[in-house]
């Protein structure tokens, strides 16, 4: 006989979860330089408006196929589909799979910067990166990282990932809004604000700005991937699922804020723009590091909090997408919660060794797994309860306060984010193309 199926023990468990599993090294430098290079205010508009016609939708049809089917995601889809469509839910775990295989890589260097911000950041902050980002020393801090991961998601949903959640998510809205205040104090943040923040409205109208934007709010959820769906499977039938839809994507989007305004004030404190590339691992790794190396002793200590956030908001988004694949597992196989951990963690960390030796190949994981699979997934989600699902509003009606914004939702899910998606995956197609042609 099957064990019952774990719980949340507290709606606030769940959101603060679910905010962990969408909080993530994107938020932390991702938002802000898009807004940055692309229309300051003008970007933040049209990331509110893609979040309400894409993100919302999808979201609150991840939270209700989870929720309803008590299940996780292969077994979910076939249960509102039938075995036909067993395909995505696999797909969703695959993606789960791959994307931690790599992203354990980007959060062991969190911890490796966290640590070495107590003794002080190296000068030469590029120099640094190149020989700890790669090799030995960074598949050790990656191995590290997955055992740390799996021994959150072996303490089970409330005593693991719930009791992570409760005090990892409101320590990490706290350090921000201190790192924040704190970069405001410095001189000569005024540019960086400005940079940050500027309003070039004619952007709005801009096909690429539009496209990053609308990606944006896809990818800086978590969507596509299982992981809300996983997360909603553990609750009650009781629970308001667009209220707690809407808390998730606001509370996203603040720490996504907020993190823009403690970067690019240090950034232009210690006149280090002109370093500033595209690149999350450039920002982040070496450029604030360097910033950290400018402001002496004090920097050491804001350097260290800083990577200390960045490695909570990587832990909460790994323990999400590991929870992914331990949970099919489960459902599946029939194993053990610390069994299918034990097992599938050390697998994933064997397939993110590749990734810790070299950084072209981490790079080619992101993009065909975390670009690709990821809007994928949420495009065939989007078809399957817009088209494919039977009466899917009197699922996510359970527990609902209100019924006005039902017939938009599933009209969003049909003809909207569809055509969107597409527009999305087709650059992400062209991205992956000139990257496997650049690498050959």
């Amino acid at each position: 006989m099957a064990a019952p199926r774990e719980k949340w023990n507290s709606q606030a468990g769940f959101i603060l979860a679910a905010v962990g599993s969408a909080v993530g090294l994107g938020n932390m430098w991702r938002f802000s330089y898009l807004a940055a290079e692309h229309g300051g205010a003008a970007f933040v508009v049209l990331y509110l408006g893609f979040t309400l016609v894409i993100g919302l939708p999808v979201l609150l049809a991840e939270v209700a196929i989870g929720r309803g089917a008590r299940r996780s995601p292969i077994r979910a889809l076939e249960h509102f589909g039938g075995r036909g469509w067993r395909w995505l839910g696999w797909l969703f775990v695959a993606s789960g799979f791959l994307i931690l295989a790599y992203y354990s890589v980007i959060a062991g260097w969190t911890l490796r910067y966290a640590l070495d911000g107590l003794t002080g950041f190296a000068t030469d902050s590029g120099g640094f990166f190149a020989e700890v980002s790669t090799g030995g020393d960074a598949a050790l801090w990656h191995l590290g990282f997955m055992a740390l991961t799996a021994c959150v998601v072996a303490g089970g949903i409330r005593g693991g990932i719930e009791r992570t959640a409760l005090v990892l998510m409101p320590a990490l809205f706290v350090l921000l809004v201190g790192l924040a205040i704190y970069a405001a104090t410095l001189d000569g943040t005024g540019p960086g604000y400005r940079h940050y923040l500027s309003t070039d409205f004619s952007a709005i109208f801009d096909r690429e700005v539009m496209v990053q934007a609308a990606g944006q709010a896809f990818f800086s959820l978590s969507l596509g991937m299982g992981a809300m769906l996983t997360f909603a499977s553990y609750l009650d039938r009781d629970h308001g699922l667009q209220s707690e839809s809407v808390i998730i994507a606001s509370s996203d989007f603040v720490v996504a804020f907020v993190a823009g305004l403690v970067v690019f004030p240090l950034i232009f404190a210690f006149g280090l723009q002109a370093e500033v590339g595209g690149s999350t691992v450039g920002a982040l790794f070496i450029t604030l590091p360097h910033a950290f190396a400018e402001m002496g002793a004090a920097g050491n200590v804001v350097g260290a909090l800083f990577f200390v956030g960045l490695a909570v908001g990587a832990l909460t988004s790994a323990v999400s997408l590991l929870e992914v694949v331990v949970s099919s597992a489960i459902d599946g196989l029939g194993w053990s919660r610390r069994r299918s951990t034990v097992c599938l963690a050390a697998l994933t960390a064997a397939l993110g060794i590749p990734a810790a030796l070299d950084l072209e190949w981490l790079g080619l994981m992101d993009q065909v797994a975390g670009n690709l699979f990821l809007v994928f997934g949420g495009l065939m989600l989007a078809i399957f309860v817009g088209w494919r699902m039977n009466d899917p509003t009197s699922v996510v009606l359970e527990g609902a306060t209100s019924t006005a914004w039902l017939p938009a939702w599933r009209w969003l899910l049909r003809f909207v984010v569809p055509v969107i998606l597409v527009l999305v995956l087709a650059g992400s197609l062209v991205a992956t193309w000139e990257l496997l042609v650049g690498e050959g």
